[in-house]
Order: structure tokens, then C-alpha cells, then sequence
């Protein structure tokens, strides 16, 4: 019995890398320079702003990439031009703006633990269209 936890950790340990990996090759451009090496392709220029009402959903990707789902079926990247200390892991975050777009150069705070405390925050970069990577396994 006491292999199987060592080897347990092992799988885990492997899951976690491999996940550090993709969210480390969702920040890279691919070797053409029309997307990202995680397989997410440029879909127009960057954006500055992008209208609230057009961000319907984020998916925190690691500490700097954030992907958002438009209400009009665009997606956006975001990678932040600093890791933002522990988004990745919280994967949860707030923003204000008295605007009705979320612009480049407004700040995130990553909202950590269970009740949510403010954390680190951190400024957003250009929102850059893109066509999503296709999911593993589905072809």
C-alpha cells in the first residue's frame, strides 16, 4: 500500500506539470507568428477596449493569460505583461471601471480564499481576438 502513494503523487505531479506547460504555451506566439503555441490563433488586431457587455465569461488560463467569451461568440486573450502572483492558482478575479469597456490599461485584483479577500492586483494588456485551440481529443 505505501507504493501506491508515491505513485499517486507522481501522476499528480505530472498532471500538474503538463497543466503548466499549456498555460505557459497560451503566453508564447507560435513559430509563425499567427497565434500562440497552445494552437489559439489571431482572429484580427488587438484590441485596447472591448465593451463590458461584449465579455460574457473568463477562463483564467495561469498568472498571465486570461481567455474571455464574448456575448457576440468572439473570444479574447489577454496576457498580462507580468505574472500576476497567484491567479492561476485562485482562478477568480474582480475589476472596476466607471467606463462601459474594460480597457488595457485597467487593473485586476485576484480575489483569494473562500470569502474572497483582495489580493494581488495587476494591469491588463490589449484584449487579442483569437480563434480558440481545438480541445484534446476532440477533432
Amino acid at each position: 500500500m505505501a507504493a501506491a502513494v508515491p505513485l499517486a503523487a507522481c501522476a499528480s505531479d505530472d498532471q500538474r506539470a503538463a497543466a503548466r506547460a499549456a498555460a505557459e504555451a497560451a503566453a508564447q506566439l507560435s513559430a509563425d507568428g499567427q497565434g500562440y503555441a497552445d494552437g489559439a490563433r489571431f482572429a484580427g488586431p488587438a484590441r485596447n477596449c472591448v465593451p463590458i457587455n461584449d465579455l460574457r465569461q473568463s477562463r483564467v488560463r495561469s498568472d498571465r493569460v486570461i481567455d474571455w467569451s464574448g456575448g457576440s461568440g468572439r473570444t479574447y486573450r489577454t496576457v498580462l505583461p507580468q505574472s500576476c502572483p497567484t491567479l492561476g492558482f485562485e482562478q477568480r478575479f474582480a475589476y472596476q471601471t466607471s467606463l462601459t469597456q474594460l480597457c488595457a490599461q485597467d487593473i485586476i485584483t485576484v480575489l483569494q480564499g473562500p470569502s474572497a479577500q483582495p489580493g494581488p492586483a495587476c494591469a491588463l494588456a490589449p484584449f487579442q481576438p483569437i480563434t480558440p485551440p481545438p480541445r484534446a481529443g476532440l477533432r
